[in-house]
């Protein structure tokens, strides 16, 4: 589930390219998808009904048909670096862009292999500046793509660290994909002394028993482009004092469609989800009756429907990486903001396939039928939160008396702050001053967390 990326021009672009004649170059990245590999939506559920996130799991990462089974082998590798100093500006950028896809027609870029070796040298730096290099360094990476991340991390850490660290380092990659993975050790195989240090391991990094006994060693995770792509639930209320209900879908007595079922919350990972978020703190029974009888006349005048989706399955991958790795520090970066999204419901997700070479956002989840990427925005906000609470520090919820501290230090960078603190941006700008890689990534941020000791 976690070895996949998306299509490089657009996601990576989103923001970037929201209108204009860029759009046509935006649309042009997509993936092609032959009609024959298409399955139903209701083939997707069986007798019984299934949960949100079981659907898009399915839609995205079955193995026979999901949209990115078919496309494990399809994560673009540059065969050069861009250099970005030779162009002469935006304009000369986007076309470079366009020829690359061109001759790359099934393939899509990320952002580690647009910008190597930069983007993965600044992740590198943050790394150095705060690892503890009295034990052995230890990185994971969820999701290695095309092996460049790995690759270009160990390169500088074997040219700029002290010998022993790169010496006593490993690197695991925690990749679902088998093709993926091949062409990961192929890439980091260009380095000989890499491969003694390297290595994939091909499962799901959110089941457990794949990580084994608990590792109390410091280490760190990178998670670069993963989280828009973990399943979601839906939570739907009827107005704006109704209790919270979650979403199931079943087929239809004709069996041909596919509608939503609201039950009572009943599964843990939902309810753990919703306690995280506080999004029933409009129904406690905190504040004055007279405010409540208000609300509750309000909502009967004015009925206002609430859905939201909530990101269960990044709760269910930090609930095992902190089971599994008590003292990781984490490198995470995604979108914090996707434009024109059509879907209802907080936190919704864009949609988006292909036909006949022309590219669409689809107006309904339910329409994704194994050709269609599925990907959200990042909450940070609540991405800190939950990872506060998968370390352990339940009691800054629920005991709000509690003195104490937390377990995690973190902060959320932009991409231009991240990159302009630990990067080299003078690296990715076109003659005329244009960056890339500052100024086109305003919708995306860095998420990192470091364990502390302060549980006084």
């Amino acid at each position: 589930m976690m070895g996949y990326r998306y299509s490089a021009i657009n996601k990576l672009h989103l923001q970037f390219f929201a209108s204009g004649s860029l759009k046509g170059l935006l649309r042009a990245s997509l993936t092609y998808t032959s009609p024959a590999l298409l399955y139903s939506t209701s083939s997707i559920i069986g007798e019984k009904p299934i949960l949100v996130r079981d659907f898009i799991q399915s839609a995205l990462y079955d193995p026979n048909h999901g949209y990115f089974s078919q496309r494990s082998g399809s994560v673009g590798l540059l065969e050069k670096s861009i250099k970005f100093n030779q162009l002469e500006g935006r304009r000369a950028y986007l076309q470079y862009l366009d020829d690359i896809y061109k001759q790359n027609e099934i393939s899509w870029f990320t952002p580690v292999e647009l910008f190597k070796p930069w983007y993965a040298h600044g992740i590198a730096e943050a790394i150095m500046r705060t690892a503890n290099f009295s034990v052995p360094l230890k990185i994971y990476e969820i999701g290695g793509g095309s092996g460049t991340c790995a690759k270009c991390i160990m390169d500088y850490i074997m040219l700029n660290a002290p010998e022993r660290v790169y010496k006593n380092m490993t690197y695991t990659s925690v990749e679902i994909s088998s093709s993926l993975a091949k062409q990961q050790l192929e890439t980091v195989g260009e380095v000989r002394s890499h491969l003694s240090k390297f290595r994939v391991e091909c499962r799901d990094a959110t089941d457990p028993s794949g990580w084994g006994d608990v590792d109390s060693q410091p280490c760190w995770v990178i998670m670069l482009e993963v989280l828009d792509n973990l399943p979601h639930d839906i939570i739907y209320s009827g107005n704006q004092v109704s209790p919270w209900l979650e979403v199931w879908l079943e087929k239809q007595h004709d069996n041909a469609h596919v509608s939503e079922v609201y039950k009572p919350i009943q599964d843990p990972l939902i309810g753990r989800c919703i306690e995280i978020i506080n999004l029933d703190k409009d129904n406690s029974t905190m504040g004055s009756s007279a405010v409540s009888t208000a609300k509750s006349i309000w909502s009967k005048v004015f009925p206002k429907p609430r859905r939201s989706w909530i990101p269960t399955g990044c709760l269910k991958l930090l609930e095992v990486l902190h089971g599994a790795l008590p003292k990781m520090s984490l490198i995470a970066s995604d979108f914090s903001y996707l434009p024109d999204v059509s879907i209802p419901g907080e936190r919704a997700p864009l949609v988006s396939t292909k036909k006949d070479g022309k590219s669409s956002d689809l107006k309904s989840y339910l329409d994704a039928k194994g050709d269609s990427d599925i990907f959200f925005p990042t909450d940070f906000w609540l991405l800190e939160r939950i990872d506060h609470y998968c370390s352990g520090s339940v009691s800054l919820w629920k005991d709000k008396s509690s003195k104490k501290g937390k377990k995690r230090r973190t902060i959320t960078l932009g991409t231009d702050q991240f990159m302009g603190e630990f990067g080299l941006p003078s690296k990715t700008r076109t003659k005329d001053g244009y960056n890339p890689l500052l100024d086109d990534f305003k919708n995306t941020k860095f998420y990192i967390s470091v364990p502390t000791h302060n549980t006084k």
